[in-house]
């Protein structure tokens, strides 16, 4: 039966290495991006715990069912299917030390193809492929992951709240800590399970015993602004939910006998408004439009929890990089038919970031006790509009030679489509730069190879 195998040396101890593979987070993390994937339910690893994943092909969803055995607590472990798309799937964990910071990750997996001989060896040479590039994208993610988390092991294991932990940031932030060795809570609108909390922010009901004790709280919910054109509702919709979100944990916080030291909220770089040419940086106003209007009132109804004293951090996100969600889940079909290029002019520019240092950025602000207020999260270099659409054409080999016209733009989505698609924004990220976060991607072809699976 078919077999594979890879090592890969990495320069941490070998158990601190096990503790980041059987964490709870890890599955979450270890899915590609590329693949239209989820963590149904999960444990962290031991003896006869599951696993359970759901992974899709267009309208068509398998569910996965997965079991630990063999459990040797900081040299390995096995991961089984007991169901699944495969007729059979073992792969074997195995961590051994070099030194006393480096150790060599053995993976060695026993699989079948479902049917029979014959199709397995027409499959044979496409799995292996899909194999390799799975296992490159999961050791460099693990690399990095584990880099940031070496920058927060002086601060110990910390309890975190996560509101939004269910979107596109807020599932991978929550896999993130939690693969560091973080406890998180999540905050839903159903009815609280373990390692859950209680909130309605619409209805203003919020479980507040619940945030005492914790370390941070981070704040990411609020209805997409790309989902929709803008109309009326639409408008008070994304307006109402963040700050109606915003206030109502705020000042539940503020009120607390015990409450967090930080409290970080998303925001974006929607803030500055149209720029041109001219980059700013956190010192700049705010700008005109809705979206300005949206970003200022939201970080403005933060400011109950600053004023009894808890340390609030607005992070305005560029353009989040990544083809389970936003701008690129949309633009990279319609470049795979041979149907991209640039949006209007094209010179229009982007202040782009990887996820990736999107995550980064939240936990480097929440151990950084010097920064407050704004904090930019871009890539140090914004492109024009024209020179990402090259770019994401050159990653995924197709050609960018059909514009999308600017009235065409304006005619079928408005305000948004000017805002979102057509307007110039040149963002710095100076205060995250100057406190000393580095970016594991500030090439904008690295970010997308990698987001896109395509080294």
């Amino acid at each position: 039966m078919p077999e594979f195998e890879r090592r890969g040396r990495f320069d941490v101890s070998a158990a601190d290495a096990y503790a980041w593979f059987s964490s709870a987070g890890s599955p979450e993390r270890l899915i590609p991006p590329w693949v239209n994937g989820r963590v149904v339910a999960r444990d962290p690893v031991s003896d006869g715990s599951r696993l359970e994943l759901e992974l899709r092909w267009g309208p068509i969803a398998t569910r996965v069912l997965a079991s630990h055995r063999g459990i040797d607590p900081g040299r390995g472990f096995v991961r089984e299917q007991l169901s699944g798309p495969l007729t059979r799937w073992t792969h074997e964990h195995g961590f051994v030390s070099e030194a006393e910071q480096s150790c060599i990750v053995e993976d060695s997996i026993d699989y079948e193809l479902p049917g029979g001989v014959l199709v397995e060896r027409a499959a044979q040479e496409r799995a292996e492929r899909w194999l390799r590039r799975l296992f490159e994208f999961r050791h460099g993610r693990v690399r990095r992951d584990l880099a940031r988390h070496a920058q927060s092991r002086a601060a110990g294991p910390l309890r975190i709240a996560i509101s939004g932990a269910s979107g596109l940031i807020g599932t991978q932030l929550a896999a993130f800590l939690e693969s560091g060795g973080h406890s998180v809570l999540r905050l839903v609108r159903r009815r609280a399970a373990p390692g859950e909390i209680f909130w309605d922010p619409l209805r203003g009901d919020i479980d507040a015993r619940a945030l005492e004790d914790l370390d941070a709280v981070m704040h990411l919910a609020g209805e997409s602004v790309a989902a929709a054109p803008w109309n009326l509702a639409r408008r008070r919709a994304i307006l109402d939910s963040r700050i109606a979100g915003t206030e109502l944990l705020a000042t539940t916080l503020a009120g607390l006998k015990r409450p967090p030291t930080v409290f970080l909220q998303g925001s974006a770089i929607g803030f500055y408004g149209e720029t041109g040419e001219r980059e700013v940086d956190e010192s700049a106003p705010a700008g005109s439009g809705f979206l300005a209007d949206v970003c200022r009132s939201w970080e403005a109804a933060s400011r109950p929890a600053s004023q009894a004293g808890i340390r609030v951090v607005a992070l305005r996100l560029g353009i989040v990089l990544s083809p389970r969600g936003g701008m690129l889940r949309r633009l990279v079909p319609t470049f795979l038919c041979g149907f991209g290029g640039r949006i209007g002019s094209g010179r229009q520019q982007m202040s782009w970031v990887s996820l990736d240092d999107v995550l980064g950025a939240f936990l480097h602000t929440l151990l950084e006790p010097g920064l407050a207020g704004p904090v930019n999260v871009v890539a140090p270099q914004p492109v024009s509009n024209g020179d990402f659409a090259r770019s994401l054409g050159r990653v995924l080999r197709r050609p960018t030679a059909l514009p999308l016209p600017a009235g065409l733009v304006e005619f079928a989505l408005g305000d948004m489509g000017r805002e979102m698609l057509l307007a110039s924004q040149a963002v710095r990220a100076s205060r995250l730069q100057t406190s000393g976060f580095a970016f594991q991607f500030p090439n904008l072809d690295s970010a997308l190879r990698f987001e896109l699976g395509r080294p």
